[in-house]
């Protein structure tokens, strides 16, 4: 795969911490507007330009883009983003209060190896969450949310970055979630070679996060190819790659994305349970504490009240797609009990990722509904399923620590920089 270093806008060092943020789509409209109220100055009010106005403003109108980027120009004006000297890659490191940390490099990626399998991704994307990344890329001139990657880890790399690693960061400071960030700038040339010549011996990369961005920025990429035609020279134009970060796959940490549906439908709890040991689970008995699985195939249910322990008795199978718990649970109890056959736009689903404890997902279940806690998908199981070419059911994955947004920004078309 090709990887190249990037020309970017960061943030001065002594403003990182109030201007970065977690990504534009972990927030619901009214945890963004409360927190770009009360972090004006924060990317957050560039990545959901739509805070900047009153409630009930349409998101996707174009005024709400240009505003955008008008708050990009600003936050050059003022200093905030300075402007990196010259083409570098940086290691940015993840630390959680826990002691789990990562370390990934950040880097430009080519459009054409996502779009010929060589990164891959797993998830299906929606037509409305795409053409807003695309207008939001078109309006600003630039792409503003790094997209996070994985890859089969590397001896080489991890010596290469290893040493990359050993000198001052550039950035050292700890966010509002407790995560400390750090970041390490590699500048020379021999260095930047290495790695990139040894990222060209890596077979495949696979999207953990930012599936969304990451099709908004193809889109963008064959747009301005019928607009610009052939490159003159062969070289990649900076809209044909696309800002990532890539790390190993065994750094990686990933947590639960659990479901609550908020009803049985017709069935009465009586029926619904014997609905679902005639799909091939056994039921344990109720108690008052959850029941978090610590395997697969078995799943925490909260129902009238009560916790129970599911385990599936069925069959098994060699299918990567269909060894997921969360395929397994859509097939047979979701969709196949619950009538739910497209859980993107159910309203009676709801996706609960990154929960540490289930007793959260108590009130959201209610009097009627009925939560499911699930084992957590693996990195190798993501792996698989795309290396089968094939889309894994949605929220499967719920990756943390998040990567910050506007930690670095890429500015991809030179006639949207200075208007």
């Amino acid at each position: 795969m090709r990887v190249e270093p990037i020309d970017c806008l960061r943030p001065r060092p002594e403003k990182v911490g109030e201007f970065t943020s977690l990504p534009y789509d972990v927030f619901t409209e009214g945890e963004a507007r409360a927190y770009a109220a009360a972090h004006p100055t924060s990317f957050l009010a560039i990545d959901r330009p739509e805070t900047n106005f009153p409630a009930g403003q349409d998101p996707y109108a174009p005024e709400v883009y240009e505003k955008a980027h008008q708050l990009l120009l600003d936050r050059q004006r003022d200093f905030t983003l300075l402007r990196e000297e010259r083409p570098c890659l940086f290691l940015y490191e993840l630390t959680e209060a826990s002691g789990h940390s990562q370390c990934g490099l950040v880097a430009s990626c080519a459009i054409d190896d996502y779009l010929d399998g060589t990164i891959r991704r797993h998830e299906a994307t929606r037509a409305e969450k795409e053409d807003d990344r695309v207008r939001h890329i078109k309006a600003t001139g630039a792409q503003t949310g790094p997209i996070f990657l994985t890859y089969r880890d590397n001896y080489a790399l991890d010596v290469i970055l290893g040493l990359a690693r050993s000198g001052e960061p550039l950035y050292d400071w700890t966010d509002e979630l407790g995560v400390r960030q750090r970041v390490w700038r590699i500048a020379r040339d021999a260095a930047i070679e290495a790695i990139c010549a040894t990222f060209a011996t890596i077979d495949a990369a696979y999207v953990a996060d930012g599936h969304h961005r990451l099709a908004a920025a193809a889109r963008v990429c064959q747009d301005w190819r019928e607009r610009d035609g052939a490159s003159p020279d062969g070289s990649l134009r900076p809209y044909e790659t696309f800002l990532a970060v890539l790390f190993p796959a065994s750094q990686l940490r990933v947590l639960p994305y659990n479901r609550v549906v908020t009803d049985t439908g017709a069935l009465s709890f009586e029926e619904f349970t014997r609905r679902v040991e005639e799909a091939g689970f056994s039921w344990s008995r109720p108690q008052a504490e959850p029941c978090t699985p610590t395997e697969h195939g078995t799943f925490g249910v909260f129902a009238k009240g009560a916790w129970y322990r599911l385990r599936w008795q069925g069959a098994t199978t060699d299918d990567p797609y269909g060894q997921l718990d969360t395929a397994l649970l859509h097939r047979t109890i979701v969709e196949g009990i619950l009538g739910i056959t497209d859980p993107r736009t159910d309203p009676r689903l709801s996706f609960h990722g990154g929960l540490e404890d289930p007793r959260a997902l108590e009130p959201v279940a209610g009097a009627h509904g009925v939560a499911f806690v699930l084992y957590p998908t693996s990195v190798e199981e993501l792996m698989a399923v795309a290396d089968d070419g094939k889309l894994m059911p949605p929220k499967s994955t719920w990756f943390e620590p998040k990567l910050r947004s506007g930690l670095f920004i890429r500015r991809i078309d030179q006639a949207r920089r200075q208007r």
